[in-house]
């Protein structure tokens, strides 16, 4: 059989590292290989722990035997301790790809590359509250190597100054390439803002602000400046975001280049303000809080539910596995019970309506980051119920991206550590929340080294009865304490520990 000049290639590497194992036996002694990655790992990988009193029997159990056992509290547990080892092992040079740091085929789907408009920021949701910086140094380093091929897609694009990012990328070109009349993702604009979020989160959590990050948020503040155009014949001088786009999704009743889609509205006030808290005092930063308050509101449709493009007339299509519209909710604090009662119940009532469409991970646990967020800890079992009946997830607990094991895919993998530390613990950098959706079905428990956006770290256990929290604060800070008793001032003082006894839950 003739071999192409690629194939050789393949096969002369193959034989040189046969050769190279040959003649250095402790390539092949695997203690040798355990204590040079326990090296590397270990320190990482022990900063955050979830304990949900798992039987002692069950602990002892294979990955492959626990998988069988989808109610078993051990198979959690084990989910999320190899979630965050298959994150820390995927993320280095670049972030976690489609396909973690592995392929799982030889025809990897998807080119085995990273999606932007869900999975990524899916798979690395917990890194700011799970205590891994690394996987954020990473995504940071991937942003930072493309930022100049962003600023081409906005000026080659949109005519604009500043930066768009693409909807999926190699790792290599930050270009965007993907121009198609069903999937018009050159047409989503919300992307830089939705790429830097997990940076932003890690700055707040550290205290302290990267440049590059700064940098990047001016960039994307330049881009809304010149896109974003005043609606004709508003005399208030209202804003419309056109074309829009919601990934990657379509109104029912329109083509997909839609007006003012609700992730793109979210995006652009965010980013704008956020651009102008990195930059204060400067001009710049009083143009952009000015360009943000001329945003238009999202707008509740006739069921109810948060619209998923805010302009009259364009009618939901639910059925859909991305979530893109519940932007403000999770990953951003726009939309919350505490502060937007009335959008946060549009937004519940959306996420009721939601469909799931083709049962991808990325779909059901989207959904469950969002009902954490809402308070809706039924809805977080639920959706974590169908990733794990679903027969997601492989004997290496690395998992699939439909149910049936069909698609190596890091998605629920990646994904599912965020879950539940959102179940458990979720900050913004004046608030603290504690157990705002606890699923019943895990009455008993422990999570400790979470980190918080107002730099604490927090150890929290509970029974069906009570709860107590310890929190160990970097930074002395007043924040807004929210537990199911109510709501109370918690004033922090750097170095000195606060524990917490929470009443009756």
């Amino acid at each position: 059989m003739r071999r192409h000049t690629g194939e050789l290639d393949v096969v002369e590497e193959t034989r040189a590292l046969r050769e190279l194992i040959d003649e250095r036996s402790d390539i092949c002694d695997y203690e040798a290989l355990l204590d040079r990655h326990l090296a590397l790992h270990r320190t990482a990988y022990g900063r955050v722990a979830l304990d949900l009193h798992a039987a002692d029997a069950e602990r002892a159990l294979p990955g492959s035997e626990l998988l069988k056992r989808t109610r078993d509290s051990a198979l959690l547990e084990r989910l999320f301790a190899a979630g965050r080892y298959h994150l820390l092992s995927a993320s280095g040079l670049c972030p976690p790809r489609l396909t973690g740091l592995w392929t799982g085929d030889w025809d990897t789907a998807w080119s085995g590359a990273f999606t932007n408009d869900a999975n990524l920021n899916l798979q690395t949701a917990s890194a700011a509250s799970a205590a891994l910086p690394e996987v954020t140094d990473a995504l940071t380093s991937l942003i930072d190597r493309q930022l100049d091929d962003w600023k081409e897609n906005a000026r080659a694009v949109f005519g604009a100054r500043g930066v768009v990012a693409p909807a999926h990328t190699d790792g290599e070109s930050g270009l965007s390439y993907h121009f198609s009349r069903e999937y018009p993702l050159h047409l989503w604009t919300a992307g830089a803002d939705w790429l830097l979020k997990p940076l932003v989160d890690h700055d707040e959590t550290r205290g302290t602000r990267d440049p590059r990050t700064a940098a990047a948020l001016a960039e994307v503040a330049l881009f809304y400046e010149d896109f974003l155009i005043a609606e004709r014949g508003d005399a208030d001088g209202r804003l419309v975001i056109v074309p829009s786009y919601s990934p990657e999704n379509r109104p029912a009743n329109a083509s997909w280049g839609a007006i003012n889609a609700a992730m793109d509205l979210s995006a652009a006030r965010h980013a704008l303000e956020t651009a102008a808290a990195y930059h204060p005092g400067t001009p710049e930063a009083l143009r952009w809080r000015a360009l943000a308050d001329r945003l238009p509101s999202h707008r509740v449709n006739s069921q109810g539910a948060l619209a998923e493009w805010a302009w009259p007339g364009l009618d939901d299509t639910y059925d859909h596995r991305h979530l893109s519209h519940l932007y403000g909710v999770w990953p951003l604090d726009e939309i919350n019970p505490y502060d937007t009662p009335r959008l946060a119940a549009a937004a519940h009532r959306a996420l009721q309506l939601r469909g799931a469409e083709n049962d991808s991970a990325h779909g059901h646990l989207h959904h469950a980051l969002v009902a954490a967020r809402l308070r809706d800890g039924e809805r977080v079992a639920h959706a974590l119920g169908q990733v794990l009946d679903g027969d997601f997830f492989h004997a290496s607990l690395m998992s699939a991206h439909y149910p049936n094991r069909d698609v190596y895919n890091a998605d629920a993998a990646h994904t599912l550590p965020g879950v539940l530390v959102e179940a458990l613990v979720q900050s913004t950098p004046d608030r603290l929340v504690l157990l705002p959706a606890l699923p019943a079905a895990y009455p008993h428990g422990q999570l400790t080294g979470v980190r918080t956006r107002f730099g604490a770290e927090v150890e929290l256990r509970w029974t069906p009865h009570s709860a107590t929290a310890l929190i160990r604060p970097s930074r002395t800070h007043r924040v807004e304490l929210r537990t199911s008793a109510g709501t109370e001032p918690l004033d922090l003082v750097a170095g000195e520990d606060r524990v917490l006894t929470l009443g009756a839950r």
